[in-house]
């Protein structure tokens, strides 16, 4: 998904790649209330990765859903920068700790070149602690927000 309609879908990932990206999200947001998106870009220049997480969380209103749970993956690619980016309702629940633990899996994997595989893992994980924190509910559960990848410059 492009964030604009000039702008041009990167090619960061095959399509296998982004495919199994989108199921990971997928399969995650199944088992939960939570929201999951990712975000990739090329370039994260003059501001910290967090501050770039934060302003596209806001930016594509994930904090609007319903329990405050929804979590931002930022990747900027070229820079070699990431940032896990997550409401409060979430947030306080998981503790620094476990999103500081998320990273350094994403790290150990991109540092092998699997960008999709850490990112694929990381969504995996998260969804199982939003499973926990916040499960799925069958009569009030909706999906809240998009599932696909959103290209950013």
């Amino acid at each position: 998904m492009k964030l604009f309609f000039w702008q041009k879908e990167r090619s960061f990932f095959t399509p296998e790649e982004r495919q199994l990206i989108v199921d990971a999200v997928r399969h995650a947001e199944h088992r939960t209330s939570g929201e999951i998106r990712v975000y990739v870009e090329s370039r994260c220049k003059y501001v910290d990765a967090i501050d770039q997480a934060a302003e596209i969380f806001f930016g594509l209103q994930m904090d609007q859903t319903a329990d405050r749970n929804a979590v931002l993956l930022y990747v900027a690619m070229k820079d070699h920068q990431l940032a896990i980016f997550a409401d409060e309702g979430i947030y306080q629940k998981l503790g620094q700790e476990y999103w500081n633990d998320e990273i350094k899996i994403m790290i150990s994997n991109f540092n092998q070149d699997d960008y999709a595989s850490g990112i694929r893992q990381c969504v995996t994980d998260i969804g199982e602690a939003l499973h926990e924190h916040f499960p799925f509910d069958n009569k009030s559960d909706k999906n809240e927000l998009p599932d696909d990848i959103v290209f950013g410059r």
